[in-house]
């Protein structure tokens, strides 16, 4: 992925050459952020179209399982940690003790980790009771939307392991080059994931909408009559 290859720039060069990849490097993560917030644009668009045809069952409904949130919920707040993780590593890692950087950067992981295996557990819950993807368009919209989201986080996760290996490389005697690629590498890290958070509060608040909610998002977009 395009994020990986952003925090894997060779050492060679000097702080002047390190902000100028820096630089490259963030036009790149805002290009891809630009795509993929396209995807998900045009995905929600087609996701409220089809939700106005008649045999359209949201998962929001009293007797299904999105009328209960608490499991989604877990997931989003591990998302948050992860992303406030990332910020804090970024900006206590030109401070004297790094190891305050390094514990955020485990932590940022080790909260995405649990985001992924939370949704996997909720992924099978749905399953386990039915709702499969062929038994009802809204169902088949809600693993397709939350499925492209954890492929974009685990996506991530390379970048967040090229990112540690860099803070953990900085020798004691912290060389300035090392520690501007490692910030660097930690700040690209972090912007994508205050991304994916917002990707993924949109899809929640969206997935978890009433029926009376997407027909007026419809009428306001034109779909509804």
């Amino acid at each position: 992925m395009m994020l990986a290859q952003t925090t894997s720039m060779p050492l060679a060069g000097d702080l002047s050459d390190v902000t100028r990849r820096g630089a490259s490097a963030k036009t790149g993560l805002y290009f891809l952020m630009a795509a993929i917030s396209s995807m998900f644009f045009l995905f929600l668009l087609s996701y409220i179209l089809r939700s106005q045809v008649s045999d359209w069952e949201a998962l929001s409904e009293p007797w299904q399982p999105l009328a209960k949130t608490w499991q989604l919920w877990i997931n989003t707040v591990l998302l948050l940690v992860a992303s406030i993780s990332f910020e804090l590593a970024r900006r206590n890692i030109d401070r004297p003790q790094q190891s305050n950087a390094r514990e955020f950067m485990w932590l940022a992981g080790l909260s995405s980790l649990g985001f992924l295996i939370g949704q996997l557990v909720f992924w099978r819950y749905l399953m386990d009771r039915g709702f499969l993807a062929t038994t009802n368009p809204a169902n088949a919209f809600f693993f397709l939307l939350t499925g492209l989201h954890a492929l974009h986080l685990v996506g991530g996760m390379v970048a967040w392991v090229v990112a540690t290996r860099r803070l953990l490389a900085i020798p004691k005697e912290v060389e300035s080059k090392s520690v501007a690629l490692a910030k660097l590498s930690i700040e690209l890290c972090a912007r994508y994931w205050h991304f994916l958070l917002i990707v993924w509060m949109l899809l929640f608040a969206l997935l978890s909408s009433s029926p009376g909610t997407y027909a007026a998002i419809a009428r306001f977009c034109g779909f509804g009559e």
